[in-house]
């Protein structure tokens, strides 16, 4: 089956790397260091926000980088690079962070906005990571989220799939998985 561009995926286009500036090419850019994403001790919140947040020009460890979507800090994008020597190398892949006002005793909800074949991601973008779900812990950084995103993309967990037919495919005949995964990753992550 193909897709084009234009078509339109949980209500929201397709989003490919052109869509959007790399953070990390310009000073200034709004690319930040997840690590500092804690939340501010109880009533030491400045102006009422949960979260603080530091700027840098460089994208975080493992090709991960996210931001505030304007000035709404409970709504990030952030930009994952496919890790070298996975099926995903080379592609660009974008998803949204939203934050509860519960943060962080709450996890983050993360979505993929960048169509990917991957037997832990459905087509919603919606990510079948433990973390993110019942093991999330408030110690927990935005980087280290990203982090395990970023590891899931080199090691899928095809005993714990979101998309049963690609983790079969998976296991029983790799090559062809590797094969779509990387057309895919062509496609709509390039």
């Amino acid at each position: 089956m193909e897709f084009s561009r234009q078509e339109y995926w949980s209500g929201e286009p397709f989003l490919s790397p052109g869509d959007f500036p790399n953070p990390g090419t310009k000073p200034g850019s709004p690319t930040v260091q997840a690590d500092s994403l804690q939340p501010e001790p109880p009533g030491k919140q400045g102006n009422g926000t949960p979260l603080q947040y530091s700027c840098l020009e460089n994208p975080i460890d493992g090709g991960a980088c996210a931001g505030p979507k304007g000035d709404n800090i409970y709504e990030w994008r952030s930009t994952i690079l496919g890790p070298p020597g996975s099926v995903y190398e080379g592609g660009v892949f974008f998803l949204d962070i939203t934050f509860s006002p519960d943060y962080p005793f709450k996890p983050p909800k993360v979505t993929f906005r960048t169509r990917i074949y991957h037997c832990n991601i459905n087509s919603q973008g919606v990510i079948c990571l433990d973390i993110l779900k019942d093991n999330w812990s408030p110690a927990l950084t935005i980087s280290k989220v990203l982090l395990s995103i970023c590891s899931l993309l080199t090691d899928c967990n095809p005993a714990d799939p979101l998309v049963g037919s690609i983790a079969t495919q998976y296991m029983t005949n790799r090559a062809e998985h590797d094969r779509m995964a990387r057309q895919w990753t062509k496609r709509y992550a390039t």
